[in-house]
C-alpha cells in the first residue's frame, strides 16, 4: 500500500490536484482510496473527490497530524483490511505538516508501506502575504515537502510566480520544484505523477510542533438543511457569491490581511452550486454544476487567520441565514458531533 500525502495550506489547490491524481490512477487500474481531513466538524471536499472504483473517507474536527492519530490509524487499518488499496492519497487540513503525518503513520506498524515524495502544494497568489501573516507555519510546511508545487501559474502574473520560486528555494532548497495549473491537468501536471511514482526518501525526524497553533487560524463549519426553497441556478449561484463577498468584507473589519478558505456548497434538487473566498483581496469564486441531489442543504466550512473564532462564528452563521431569509428559505441549522468518521458511501463510525 502507497501513501501519498499532499499538503499545503488552505486554498491553494489540492482538491483540485487530488482529484485529477486520483483519477488517472483510478483509469490506470489502481485501486484507489483517499483520506480526506477537514479542521471542522463537517466535510466538503470528500463528495467532490469520490467517483466509481475510488473510496473517499473523512475525517473532521481536528488536524491529523495532531488530534486525530487514532483516527487515522483505525482509517488505514480499515482500508487495508477491507479495500486493499494499491494507493492512498492523503490530503491533510490545510493547517497540517504532511511531513509530521509521515512520520506518524511510519509509527504505526502498517504493513507492508511505502511512500510517494511528501508534496506542499503553494498558491502563489498568496504566497508572500502567507509568509508574512503565519511565518513560522509557513516555513515548516514548506521545509519538510521533497515536492514543492507551485500551483495556478495560469492565473498568477509570471513576476509573482519567480517570485514565489525564489523564496520557496530560499526556504527549501533540497526539495524539487514544480510549476504547473491542476485545474488544466496542464504538461507540467504531469510531471507531477511522474515524480509522485518514484519512492520518497522522508525528511530526518524534527520536534514535533502543533500546527493548530502555529497556523493562528480560526475555523467554523455549520450545516443547514433547506425546508423549502424555490431559488434556480441564478439566485443560487447569487445567493453563494454575496454570502461568500459579506464573510470575506465583514472577517476584514477584524483583520485586514486574512489568509485561509471560506467554502460555501448548496444543494438543491437539480443543482449544485460551489463556492470559495481564500484571502481578504480576493473575488468570491462561484461554479455551478447541474445533479441530482436526494438532501437540500448549504453547507459552510471556514479557517481563517487571527480572527477570534466566536467573531468567526458569528459572522458566518448570521450571514448565511440572513442571506437565507432574504431568499425566502425556511431552513434548519443541524448540530455537529465531533470526533465522527465519515465515509462517502453512507457508512458512519464513531473514532
Amino acid at each position: 500500500m502507497k501513501i501519498m500525502i499532499i499538503g499545503g495550506f488552505l486554498g491553494s489547490g489540492k482538491t483540485t490536484a487530488i482529484q485529477k491524481i486520483s483519477r488517472q490512477l483510478s483509469d490506470a487500474g489502481k485501486r484507489t482510496a483517499i483520506i480526506v481531513n477537514e479542521i471542522g466538524e463537517i466535510g466538503l471536499d470528500g463528495e467532490t473527490l469520490n467517483r466509481p472504483g475510488i473510496i473517499t473517507e473523512e475525517l473532521t474536527s481536528g488536524c491529523i497530524c495532531c488530534t486525530l492519530r487514532i483516527s487515522m490509524q483505525y482509517t488505514l487499518q480499515t482500508l487495508e483490511e477491507e479495500f486493499r488499496p494499491d494507493i492512498v492519497i492523503i490530503e491533510p487540513t490545510g493547517i497540517a505538516f504532511p511531513g509530521q503525518i509521515r512520520e506518524e503513520i511510519e509509527m504505526m506498524g502498517l504493513s507492508e508501506l511505502s511512500f510517494a515524495p511528501v508534496v506542499t502544494i503553494v498558491d502563489p497568489g498568496r504566497f508572500g502575504t502567507e509568509a508574512k501573516e503565519i511565518p513560522r507555519f509557513i516555513e515548516t510546511q514548506v521545509k519538510e515537502a521533497e515536492i514543492l508545487g507551485i500551483n495556478k501559474v495560469d492565473v498568477a502574473p509570471a513576476e509573482i510566480v519567480m517570485a514565489t520560486e525564489q523564496m520557496l528555494t530560499e526556504l527549501n532548497p533540497e526539495a524539487r520544484i514544480l510549476k504547473f495549473s491542476a485545474k488544466l491537468g496542464d504538461e507540467q501536471f504531469e510531471n507531477l505523477l511522474i515524480h509522485l511514482a518514484v519512492p520518497g526518501i522522508g525528511k530526518p525526524s524534527q520536534e514535533k510542533k502543533n500546527s493548530i497553533e502555529l497556523s493562528e487560524v480560526s475555523a467554523h463549519s455549520v450545516l443547514y438543511t433547506l425546508e423549502s426553497c424555490n431559488l434556480n441556478p441564478e439566485k443560487g449561484k447569487l445567493l453563494i457569491e454575496e454570502s461568500l463577498q459579506t464573510i470575506r468584507d465583514r472577517v476584514k473589519e477584524i483583520n485586514s490581511d486574512f489568509v485561509g478558505h471560506v467554502k460555501l456548497s448548496l444543494k438543491l434538487p437539480d443543482f449544485m452550486v460551489k463556492g470559495s473566498v481564500t484571502s481578504s483581496e480576493e473575488s468570491p469564486q462561484v461554479e455551478f454544476i447541474p445533479r441530482k441531489n436526494e438532501k437540500l442543504e448549504l453547507r459552510l466550512l471556514s479557517a481563517i487567520t487571527k480572527v477570534p473564532k466566536d467573531k468567526l462564528t458569528g459572522i458566518v452563521e448570521s450571514t448565511l441565514e440572513e442571506k437565507l431569509r432574504e431568499s425566502n428559505t425556511s431552513f434548519e441549522r443541524k448540530e455537529q458531533h465531533r470526533g465522527t468518521l465519515t465515509n462517502i458511501n453512507g457508512i458512519r463510525k464513531k473514532t
